[in-house]
């Protein structure tokens, strides 16, 4: 007893009764204000770089290729000029950065003289037949070219090459939207009804959710069970040939040791200690998985019973969508900005007549070179200046896009959670389902989450903002210094990358816990984590019997809606599915997979998107049936909020008032 009350003590004490409490509390105050302030401020000076960059930025750079002259070719007074040239192609052989290759475009000028003219590249040494694509002309791979002194055709069949990539990528993608034409409304059916599939499976649980649960742990038994047959089947046959591991030594090939006879004693044992355990859990957790099962099933009769929670995620989808769009935007324009330079460029500056020229000084591609000697010389785009204040602190300003990305992003998923929390507390604490649940229980949740814990909410996301930009500079430079690295270096670089990874998954775990006691009690963000984690601890063994259950089923869920449609999917668009009738056939493609993988991962989102609101609201009431467990004792004054499933599996009961016939 005395052992007990010490564990109490360390994970705080058990919640005691409010005779005024009745769900998510209405009358509440504006928590974290520090950090609501904070994140206006963040977001304004998010806005302000924004502007900044939409001022100075000029995506045309990126969109638009420019001629030697620094102008766009397809709009303003090249708007019947849409296509670039290239005079030189055997520049494509030096580099492969062809969206910032420019050549001339202008006529050649006919009083002068030929050898002149080509010396100073106003006309191509040789003409290709080529096609357009992104505004560039690109020459044909069978393109014949012309005997010319001191050029190859190998030289020309080498230039050509670095621009094939492009003309095949121009193939694929016309054949690509091709498909998508001829299958989008067949990629629109399989979304429905992994839709439908995924909304069945939720409302279904309520009915089938015990006998599936055993049903997969009876598989997960089975599959283990035979992983053990297997392997001491190999373990057998290797032992009685004498195959051992001090016969092959130590050898790169990991393949090779599963022709040994330890590696399957090895794996017998690991999936005999695995089985064991598996069935010692079903023996004395088989109470608590029956209190999963009907926390599931009981989360299956909420989402039935608030259906527009379903369809939340396409809210949070949206939102998302803005933050990346905007980033991307900001980040564009950013890179953008700055006037072009360009600079002196020869091919080869060895060459008399080029010893005097002043090479990578800055130039004016609207004047011509002065010195007609040196052969080949150009005044070609270096790059943009970064003399301007902005320019300057461009790096500043796109390490401060990308906190506000992440920040925004995490924002935006705090506020679904939290949403979502309060909509399905106040399903649990209405004592009499469905009278006493709130008319519009999620815009209810969404106006007060708003109003009242935006800064709660930026707390949490500001936190796990922190981690993950750590984890990307960790991954940055890991990524640099790979090649330098010694085996101790990489193994401390593992070790920290793996430590922070596991922090992340930590944090994200004490967030959404912390969101659901901010949406029910409406206390700021420290105090409703601190209170969570207290709450879990005190019922540690039931938080990993209802998450593992719960993981479980959610997996089969998932497997089961991407696993429909894409065998769905495969047999249809490979044409396998007969007799559909004259108005209903396959769709002549020429990747018959891009439909089905899309169909794919169309489903996949879908399903993740319904099944994480399930998981939600299983999350939430759990948390609610542990307040409950703690606050109330089942007596007329203090009676419990849990269903009858719930009630009768922990041998408690509700007093009936007298005179009242109603039972809970």
């Amino acid at each position: 007893m005395g052992g007990k009350q010490d564990q109490n003590e360390v994970y705080g004490k058990p919640a005691k009764y409010d005779p005024f409490f009745r769900g998510p509390i209405k009358n509440r105050s504006c928590t974290d204000i520090i950090c609501c302030v904070l994140f206006f401020l963040f977001v304004l000076g998010y806005i302000a770089v924004g502007l900044v960059a939409w001022v100075y930025g000029d995506p045309q750079q990126v969109l638009y290729p420019r001629n030697s002259t620094g102008a766009y070719c397809g709009i303003g007074e090249n708007k019947d000029k849409p296509y670039l040239l290239y005079f030189n192609i055997f520049s494509c052989v030096l580099t492969t950065d062809i969206i910032t290759i420019t050549q001339n475009g202008l006529a050649c000028p006919t009083p002068q003289q030929v050898l002149q003219s080509l010396r100073q590249e106003l006309c191509p040494s040789f003409l290709l037949p080529s096609t357009p694509a992104l505004g560039r002309c690109f020459p044909w791979s069978n393109s014949t070219v012309p005997k010319l002194p001191g050029i190859s055709n190998t030289s020309i069949a080498q230039g050509i090459s670095g621009l094939l990539d492009s003309l095949n990528a121009r193939d694929i993608s016309v054949k690509i939207f091709e498909d998508f034409a001829q299958s989008w409304y067949w990629i629109l059916i399989a979304l429905g009804v992994a839709l439908v599939l995924s909304l069945l499976f939720i409302l279904l649980l309520r009915l089938v959710a015990g006998p599936l649960v055993f049903v997969l742990i009876i598989g997960v038994l089975g599959v283990l069970a035979y992983g053990i047959y297997h392997s001491w089947e190999e373990y057998r046959v290797l032992r009685d040939k004498g195959a051992s591991i001090s016969q092959l030594g130590f050898t790169t090939n990991l393949s090779a040791y599963s022709s040994v006879q330890e590696t399957w004693l090895a794996a017998l044992i690991v999936l005999a200690v695995l089985e064991g355990i598996l069935l010692l859990m079903l023996i004395f957790l088989r109470q608590r998985i029956r209190i999963a099962i009907a926390l599931l099933e009981e989360a299956s009769r909420a989402v039935g019973q608030m259906m527009s929670t379903m369809f939340y995620p396409l809210f949070t989808f949206v939102l998302l969508l803005v933050c990346i769009a905007y980033w991307g935007m900001t980040a564009l324009y950013l890179a953008t900005s700055g006037q072009p330079q360009y600079v002196f460029w020869a091919p080869n500056v060895s060459l008399s007549g080029c010893e005097h020229v002043p090479m990578n000084t800055s130039c004016n591609p609207m004047d011509q070179p002065v010195n007609f000697s040196c052969p080949g010389l150009m005044c070609v785009f270096q790059g943009y200046l970064s003399t301007g204040l902005v320019q300057r602190s461009l790096f500043n300003l796109q390490i401060y896009g990308v906190l506000g990305l992440f920040w925004t992003i995490n924002w935006v998923l705090a506020l679904g959670q939290c949403v979502l929390a309060g909509a399905f507390a106040s399903f649990y604490w209405a004592f009499h389902k469905p009278q006493d649940i709130p008319t519009f229980p999620l815009s209810s949740a969404f106006m007060r989450t708003l109003r009242y814990h935006t800064g709660s909410l930026a707390f949490g996301a500001l936190i796990l903002t922190l981690v993950q930009i750590a984890r990307v500079i960790l991954e940055y430079i890991d990524n640099k210094l790979r090649g330098t690295q010694n085996p101790m270096a990489r193994c401390i670089m593992c070790c920290f990358k793996c430590c922070l990874w596991c922090l992340e998954k930590f944090i994200k775990f004490l967030n959404r816990n912390a969101y659901i006691m901010i949406a029910i009690y409406g206390k700021n963000f420290c105090v409703s984590a601190k209170n969570a984690f207290m709450l879990l601890m005190r019922n540690i063994v039931r938080v990993v019997v209802l998450d593992k259950v719960t993981d479980l089923l959610l997996f089969f869920g998932k497997l089961l809606v991407v696993g429909g449609v894409g065998a769905l999917s495969f047999f249809f668009f490979t044409g396998r599915i007969q007799g559909l009738g004259k108005d209903i056939e396959s769709p002549q493609l020429n990747y018959y997979w891009l439909p089905m993988m899309t169909s794919i991962l169309g489903a996949y989102v879908i399903a993740n998107g319904f099944f994480s609101v399930f998981g939600m609201c299983v999350d939430t009431l759990f948390l609610c049936f542990l307040e409950d467990l703690e606050r109330n004792d089942g007596s007329v004054d203090r009676p419990y909020y849990m269903s009858k499933a719930l009630l009768k599996i922990l041998g408690k009961k509700n007093e009936v008032p007298p005179g009242d016939k109603r039972k809970k």
